[in-house]
C-alpha cells in the first residue's frame, strides 16, 4: 500500500504541482493534499470616507398638499461622520452591538428635529375631541451605522419631550405670524410635558438590477422596527431607483417613520441623480400623538393599526452637494380621519 501511495505522489510531481506546493513540503502529506473549494468574495465594506455630510430637511404639509391639518410639519439637522473612529463612549456601545449591525464601515451620527401635529379644523379654541390632538414634539438623537456595497444598518437611539416644552405652538404661530396666516386656536389642548424615548433599527438591501444605456436600476427593500413612548411599530418596504450614480447613498433622507435613506452621500462621480417611488407599510402598537400620554390624561383618538406610505421624488447630486424632493401620500392614521395626507419633503446634504 505505501507503495503505490508513492507512486502517485511521484506521477502527481511528473505532471507538474504548482511549484510554491512542492516549496511548502505539501506532496508526500497525504492529509494536507484535499482539495480546497474556490473562495467566493463576499459583500465588501465600503472604502473608508474622510468626510461627514450635514443634512437639513423639511417637511410640510402645504407641499403639495396645499393643507394645515395632521402630520403639519417637521425639520431635522442631521450629521453624519466619516468613518472614522468613534468618540470613547460611543466606541463601547458599538462593541456591544455587533450581533445586531454585523460587519461593515462604521459611521456616526448626530440629530436634532421637531415635528408637529393638529387637528383638521384649527380655528376651533376648543378642538373636536374625535379629532387628532395637538402635539409638539423635540428630541435629539445619536445613531451608528455600518454599511457595506449591498447593505445598511443603523441603530437610533432618540431622546427628547413631548407637550409644550416642545414649543410646537411657539413655532406654528410664529411661523404664521411672519406670513401672516390664521393662528392655530387649540395648543392649549395640546399633548402634556413628558419625556420621550424611541429606539429606532433600520436596515435595508442594495439590489442592482442592472444597466442599460448608462442608465442603472436597483432595488432597496427595507426593514424597520421602533419601540419607546412616543413610536412603537415594525415596517417593512422598499424602494425603486432609476438613474447614475446610485452608489452614492441609500437613498434621500426623511424624518421617521417614514421609509428613509442615508443621510450621508459618497459620490463617486461630481454628478449624479434618480428618480424613485417607495411603499412603505407599518404595524402599529403605539403612538404618542394619537394614543396620548402615556401617564397622564390627554386628548386621544383611536388610531389604525395599520398605515401605509407612497412615496415619489427626484434627488440630484453634484459636486457633493444632494438635492432632494419627495412627494408623500399616507393612509389614515385614526378612526374618523377625513381622508388621507399628502405633504411634500425637501432636504439638501453638504459633504465636507
Amino acid at each position: 500500500m505505501r507503495v503505490k501511495v508513492l507512486a502517485v505522489l511521484s506521477m502527481s510531481m511528473a505532471v507538474g504541482l504548482p511549484p510554491a506546493l512542492q516549496a511548502q513540503g505539501l506532496v508526500g502529506q497525504g492529509p494536507t493534499l484535499e482539495s480546497t473549494p474556490p473562495v467566493i468574495a463576499p459583500d465588501q465594506a465600503t472604502p473608508p470616507d474622510p468626510y461627514g455630510t450635514l443634512t437639513f430637511s423639511l417637511e410640510n404639509d402645504l407641499f403639495g398638499g396645499g393643507t394645515d391639518r395632521y402630520y403639519t410639519n417637521g425639520f431635522q439637522l442631521a450629521w453624519r461622520s466619516p468613518s472614522a473612529d468613534l468618540p470613547r463612549p460611543l466606541a463601547w456601545f458599538n462593541d456591544q452591538l455587533d450581533w445586531v449591525l454585523g460587519p461593515g464601515t462604521l459611521r456616526w451620527g448626530l440629530t436634532f428635529g421637531q415635528s408637529m401635529f393638529t387637528p383638521e379644523d384649527t380655528e376651533l379654541v376648543n378642538p373636536d375631541p374625535r379629532d387628532r390632538p395637538y402635539a409638539g414634539y423635540l428630541y435629539g438623537s445619536v445613531s451608528l451605522y455600518r454599511t457595506t456595497e449591498l447593505t445598511f444598518r443603523s441603530l437610533e437611539l432618540q431622546l427628547g419631550v413631548v407637550g409644550p416644552s416642545a414649543l410646537g405652538e411657539w413655532v406654528q404661530n410664529g411661523i404664521h405670524d411672519l406670513w401672516n396666516i390664521e393662528r392655530a386656536h387649540g395648543w392649549d389642548y395640546q399633548l402634556k410635558d413628558e419625556p420621550a424615548f424611541n429606539a429606532i433599527y433600520n436596515q435595508k438591501w442594495r439590489l442592482p438590477l442592472g444597466t442599460f444605456m448608462g442608465v442603472e436600476a436597483e432595488a432597496l427593500p427595507s426593514f424597520t422596527l421602533a419601540a419607546g413612548n412616543v413610536q412603537t411599530y415594525a415596517g417593512v418596504g422598499g424602494m425603486l431607483r432609476i438613474g447614475q450614480g446610485l452608489s452614492a447613498d441609500f437613498g434621500p433622507p426623511r424624518i421617521r417613520p417614514a421609509l428613509s435613506g442615508s443621510s450621508w452621500i459618497e459620490p463617486s462621480d461630481e454628478f449624479g441623480w434618480y428618480v424613485f417611488a417607495g411603499v412603505d407599510g407599518r404595524a402599529v402598537a403605539h403612538d404618542i400623538f394619537l394614543d396620548g400620554n402615556t401617564w397622564r390624561d390627554s386628548r386621544s383618538v383611536d388610531k389604525r393599526p395599520l398605515v401605509g406610505d407612497f412615496q415619489a421624488g427626484v434627488a440630484v447630486v453634484w459636486r457633493g452637494v444632494r438635492f432632494s424632493l419627495t412627494q408623500v401620500w399616507r393612509s389614515e392614521e385614526f378612526y374618523g380621519q377625513n381622508g388621507e395626507q399628502k405633504f411634500g419633503s425637501l432636504s439638501v446634504s453638504f459633504r465636507f
